[in-house]
């Protein structure tokens, strides 16, 4: 409105709307008089659109298909130049095989990741065959080029999101390409996603759910609009894929969980909301971000059973009503019920529970007895036979015409290690971990022994079948109680020492309930010439009990991923020493002749998005202090800017990186990537908020400045990413801090690589200035635009 023009001069039609006017230095809404804007004449019935200026097309098409196809030359470019295992591949490539091959296989980690490597596979050709032995060389026939295009592909895929994320949170342009950048040229994202690993699916699904969530926020003033509930929706399935992969992308689903508090509680403020309008936010929030997340990582676990269909080395894992089920498991075709001289492997029905176990080694304190504890492995070690106890009738294994005694609720017996020939025997002996505990330990024979090698069988369940009047195979629950000292049978999941091998601590406690899982077993194996086979519906298994069997499995397994104090592991590290860029990790052998890979980050990214962290913190506090003194800070939007595009990615990053400090898993490198993805977009914000007050030279100078470091720092360091061929001493020079095990010892000359190290300057030198005046052209056209 111009100076000379007065409230009369508005036309009829105008709206309310609020400005911000300084209120104890934050802004206030005053209500003042706007023009409403003239309504278009329209010359037809189809809608008139606003026309594209030249900064939209270089804000939405121009930039960002740049930055793809420089993601994608970062990603692909010489991906199948080692032609050996690398690193994880080992591990993530046999999980793809057993996919293929339809082997039930155990990992820590949810199946999704996996999953689509094993889809790589079949695009591959693959048949599942390969051992995927470390540092061994690939066979021509398995094309593992293209299975690491495949996981290249989510990684080249997080440069656009990184970018349309930025814009999103309403970041400048020269910030949001700033963000772009530092995701594009982050040299350990660009490594990790070059092999058949999780962590480029990983930092997708990580990506799209932080893009889900902006966008959502954007859409939060236009409630149960189709764009606002596809976005709410959006969000919810990126949760469940994120943890689908890891379950590190629990710290991402804390961040939305944060967020829709958040909003629910400025909601719920709103006096002028109806009640209903306000528990049908309520609603959608539950259904997308709680309901949608758990049936997307569900179902994945479905479809993980249903293609994993043939019995593989992880059913040792599983209840034993699922092994049943797997084709080629020895528990198809078994005998239900359990008789006396039933041989039987006996499995503790705990999650994470083993199969009862013993082995000729003895206790080297307490008794010093023959070893008893849980295995999860399958050997003929965990194989028993049910006899009856002492005083009953003898049981003659050769008679065959010898009426059948089907073990029954209540029953005494004996449990004889098939092995050994010793019986399974309690006394008022410490164990040797848990201490309040009686030891459980292997002693005598058929002929020698006393009353405390006698159990009373005590049948808890059916799982099948209502009667429980007799034990079977699979589907009885059962307890064994020590009939002299009263105590039960039980396994929870503490190790022993390695003079145990690490194996699990079995005992007698004497304070066990009924409903103790750990001191349930249940009859897992059976074998009995003289009983005839079970009918396979008689072992039908439930997915929801497999599904959280499994979870805690994982969960049990994962915790117990400790660094082992009697082994040394290099390529461990601390926590603390991720933000700084303090290491490093060596991928393969380090041989000359060998390919090698260094995962190290971009130092400028990761000292220049932790010198933002701490800079964002500095700041918060700065303006929390000026407010309590009621001095001029912030406006309103300034205030909605800083929670939203500062705040929550910086809580995102407290989010997905403090929990390792309270871990007692042994740590990697790669562990911080998804941390670092929030800090680089803190170093986002916090451009913008320095150069606010900057005159748009000064700002263009800093863009440039901190791309050119950035670029060049990627392409100095891109030997670690594209592979090094030459011996480690020819890149001696590439070692920065000495805690970088890039090369341990003298500098070599460079002989062998003096070609390509002269030539990797020469491209150094040219993308360094071609990336210049491609950023100058940028800023030019936007301010002649403007």
């Amino acid at each position: 409105m111009s100076s000379g023009s007065s409230a009369t001069d508005l036309p009829a039609a105008t709206r309310r709307r609020t400005r911000a006017s300084e209120v104890n230095g934050f802004a206030a809404p005053v209500e003042v008089e706007v023009q409403k804007p003239p309504v278009p004449v329209k010359s037809s019935s189809r809608p008139v659109t606003k026309a594209w200026t030249t900064e939209d097309h270089l804000r939405w098409w121009a930039l960002p298909l740049a930055l793809t196809g420089l993601s994608l030359f970062t990603r692909l470019y010489l991906i199948g130049r080692s032609n050996i295992v690398t690193w994880d591949e080992a591990h993530f490539g046999k999980f793809a095989s057993h996919y293929l091959k339809r082997e039930f296989y155990f990992d820590v980690h949810p199946p999704l990741g996996k999953m689509l490597n094993g889809f790589a596979g079949w695009l591959a050709g693959y048949d599942g065959n390969f051992e995927f032995k470390s540092g061994e060389v690939y066979p021509e026939s398995l094309n593992y080029t293209l299975m690491r295009v495949w996981n290249a592909l989510f990684g080249a895929a997080c440069v656009p999101l990184a970018y349309f994320t930025a814009l999103e949170l309403k970041m400048s342009l020269q910030a949001t390409v700033l963000v772009a950048l530092m995701v594009l040229c982050e040299n350990s994202y660009a490594t990790i996603s070059r092999f058949i690993l999780l962590d480029s699916m990983l930092l997708f699904f990580t990506f799209t759910t932080m893009f889900s969530l902006a966008k959502f926020h954007a859409y939060r003033d236009e409630p149960f609009s189709y764009r606002w509930a596809k976005w709410l929706a959006l969000m919810g399935i990126s949760i469940g894929c994120v943890c689908s992969v890891k379950w590190v992308g629990m710290f991402g689903t804390a961040l939305c969980g944060l967020y829709t508090v958040h909003d629910l509680w400025n909601k719920f403020g709103e006096t002028s909301m109806l009640k209903v309008t306000y528990a049908k936010h309520w609603v959608a929030r539950i259904i997308a971000l709680i309901v949608i997340p758990v049936l997307v990582y569900a179902s994945f676990f479905w479809v993980h059973f249903e293609v994993l269909e043939n019995s593989g080395p992880g059913d040792a894992q599983m209840p034993s009503l699922f092994q049943a089920n797997l084709r080629g498991s020895e528990l198809r075709g078994q005998p239900l019920d359990v008789a006396i001289g039933s041989r039987a492997t006996i499995k503790n029905m705990g999650y994470g529970g083993g199969l009862l176990h013993s082995h000729v080694q003895t206790f080297p304190e307490g008794s010093q007895q023959q070893q008893v504890t849980c295995y999860h492995h399958k050997d003929a070690n965990n194989d028993w036979f049910f006899y009856p106890s002492r005083d009953q009738p003898e049981y003659d294994q050769a008679d065959a015409e010898a009426p059948i005694r089907f073990l029954a609720d209540g029953d005494v017996v004996r449990l004889i290690h098939a092995q050994t020939g010793r019986n399974l025997h309690s006394h008022n002996i410490a164990a040797p971990v848990t201490k309040a505990d009686y030891e459980v330990s292997c002693y005598g024979n058929l002929t020698i022994g006393d009353e405390k090698d006698h159990w009373q069988v005590e049948v808890v369940k059916d799982l099948r079948n209502r009667d429980k009047s007799r034990v079977r195979s699979l589907t009885s629950v059962l307890r064994f109680r020590h009939t002299a000292e009263g105590c039960y049978l039980r396994a929870a999941n503490v190790n022993l020492p390695q003079w145990g091998f690490k194996q699990i601590e079995v005992t007698c406690d004497k304070k066990s309930t009924k409903d103790d899982t750990f001191s349930h077993w249940n009859v897992e194996g059976h074998w009995n010439e003289r009983l005839p086979a079970a009918d396979a519906k008689d072992f039908s298994s439930p997915f929801w009990r497999d599904f959280i069997h499994l979870n805690v499995a994982m969960m049990t397994s994962n915790n117990a991923l400790v660094p082992d104090p009697d082994k040394a592991d290099e390529l461990a590290s601390s926590a603390w020493q991720w933000p700084l860029a303090h290491v490093g990790l060596r991928m393969c052998g380090w041989d000359a002749h060998i390919v090698k890979y260094f995962l190290l980050g971009n130092p400028i990214v990761y000292w220049g998005s932790t010198a933002s962290l701490l800079v964002f913190g500095a700041l918060v506090l700065w303006h929390v202090l000026r407010w309590q003194r009621s001095a001029a800070v912030l406006t309103a939007a300034q205030v909605d800017h800083l929670i939203y595009a500062g705040c929550y990615p910086a809580i995102g990053w407290i989010l997905h990186y403090m929990p390792f400090f309270i871990m007692g898993r042994v740590l990697y490198v790669h562990h911080y990537f998804p941390a670092l993805w929030f800090a680089i977009l803190t170093a986002g914000y916090l451009f913008d908020h320095v150069t606010d007050s900057l005159s748009k030279s000064a700002k263009n100078a800093l863009f440039y400045a901190i791309a050119a470091a950035i670029i060049g720092t990627f392409i100095n360091f891109l030997p670690f990413t594209f592979g090094m061929p030459d011996e480690a001493g020819y890149y001696s020079h590439l070692k920065w801090l000495p805690s970088w095990r890039v090369y341990t010892g003298e500098p070599l000359k460079r002989v062998a690589g003096q070609a390509a190290s002269a030539a990797m300057s020469n491209v150094t030198s040219a993308v360094i200035e071609t990336a210049t005046q491609a950023a100058s052209s940028v800023i030019e056209t936007l301010t002649e635009s403007a």
